[in-house]
């Protein structure tokens, strides 16, 4: 891997990896031994003991390291850069899957600068799976070479999703689901955003639609997407500020003109 505006990408894309399977591994200790329950912007928004212990373990771990590195993070990590670098951390991304041991969470880590994202690793804990991309570099699942499958036709689409935590929006994204759904193959709606949007880079998904996700939901894997092939469009058909649509070109193409994006 080349360096970028200076920045060894190489080492921060390490570094990345090395916290990903650290903070996996505090995840997989504490799995089925719910402590620190609470709740953030409403009563089907949870948080726990295990959110925070992975997030302080990955503050400690990247500001050992780089201490003039910026931080953003689901559970209140906040620290302006002074180095150019800033990283967005989903500790536990699938909290809810996490609660009711459904085995489908990872830990997503990003490196951005000024231009955007630079570097992510998005790992699985359960099955010891590392997604990782460098700007410019490629789509990599442990080590192997990522591709979005194209083209695919609207018909043949394998979709996923999520929803938001309110019940308008909801009732909103469920609308649209309902007026998208008889046109794709068929919807996956599985609980961490980061995962879905590796699962589109591996060719294990054909897109993935979600409005309310949080800058930290995609920032790695967004990353990842975008370097295996594909396309990442912002929308807002719920009103929600944050909304991504994301596919190889072709589908995404189609499914803008479906969803009306």
């Amino acid at each position: 891997m080349t360096s970028v505006n200076s920045v060894d990408t190489a080492a921060l894309l390490d570094l990345a990896v090395r916290v990903a399977r650290a903070a996996g591994a505090e995840l997989l200790s504490r799995y089925g031994r719910i402590e620190g329950l609470d709740t953030k912007s409403s009563a089907t928004d949870p948080v726990s003991d295990a959110d925070r212990a992975s997030e302080a373990l990955i503050v400690k771990m990247l500001l050992t390291e780089r201490p003039d590195d910026g931080l953003i993070g689901e559970e209140g990590a906040s620290r302006r850069s002074t180095s150019g670098i800033t990283w967005v951390i989903d500790p536990l991304d699938g909290t809810v899957n996490y609660l009711y041991e459904l085995d489908n969470f990872s830990v997503s880590i990003a490196a951005e600068d000024a231009d955007g994202g630079l570097v992510g690793a998005v790992y699985d804990p359960v099955v010891n799976r590392m997604y990782t991309a460098v700007r410019g570099g490629g789509a990599f699942l442990d080590g192997r070479a990522l591709r979005v499958r194209e083209p695919v036709a609207l018909d043949r689409a394998l979709l996923a999703t999520g929803f938001g935590y309110s019940a308008e929006r909801r009732a909103a994204q469920g609308t649209i689901i309902a007026r998208l759904l008889p046109h794709i193959r068929d919807i996956r709606r599985m609980g961490s955003a980061a995962l879905n949007l590796c699962e589109v880079a591996a060719g294990h998904l054909d897109a993935f639609w979600e409005e309310g996700v949080q800058h930290w939901d995609v920032a790695a894997g967004g990353l990842i997407a975008v370097e295996a092939g594909a396309v990442m469009t912002t929308t807002s058909l719920t009103g929600a500020p944050t909304g991504w649509l994301v596919a190889g070109p072709a589908l995404h193409t189609a499914l803008v003109r479906s969803l009306g994006a």
